[in-house]
């Protein structure tokens, strides 16, 4: 199955569950994915879109953020952007592994490490004018 689904929701955090639910029921619909596999891309897309929300937030940016699920054949690919003022991220610190105790440390900043630990490909692309993530999680995997 194919298709593409398209969320424009506030920057606001009342709309993460419809986030994460839309792009779970999307994820489940006509793959074959694993129930783990659909939990972590909702877990990856939540982080994302939190990120975008508070990107919003900072810049007092009023347009709505954007999350796109696009079903191939062969994976789905979520994309959340933005219309904050980007970041680099090349500047960002590298973070111990995700099951090291070592990063019990820190209570923020794991977005990003996180949604590439979740997902089979992260791609993250900025610039003065906002922020896209994609988010890919291929069938079968």
């Amino acid at each position: 199955m194919s298709g593409i689904v398209e969320l424009r929701v506030p920057a606001a955090p009342e709309y993460l569950q419809m986030v994460r639910a839309v792009v779970g029921a999307t994820a489940s619909t006509g793959s074959n994915l694993r129930t783990e596999r659909v939990s972590d891309l909702r877990l990856a897309v939540s982080e994302a879109a939190t990120n975008a929300m508070e990107a919003h937030g900072q810049s007092g940016v009023e347009d709505r953020v954007i999350v796109r699920c696009d079903l191939s054949a062969s994976q789905i690919e979520v994309e959340v952007a933005d219309c904050g003022p980007g970041f680099d991220p090349n500047s960002l610190s590298p973070l111990p592994d995700v099951d090291s105790p070592d990063r019990l440390r820190y209570e923020s900043g794991l977005g990003v490490s996180l949604m590439h630990h979740l997902t089979d490909e992260t791609i993250v692309e900025s610039h003065g004018s906002g922020t896209a993530v994609r988010l890919i999680v291929h069938y079968g995997e």
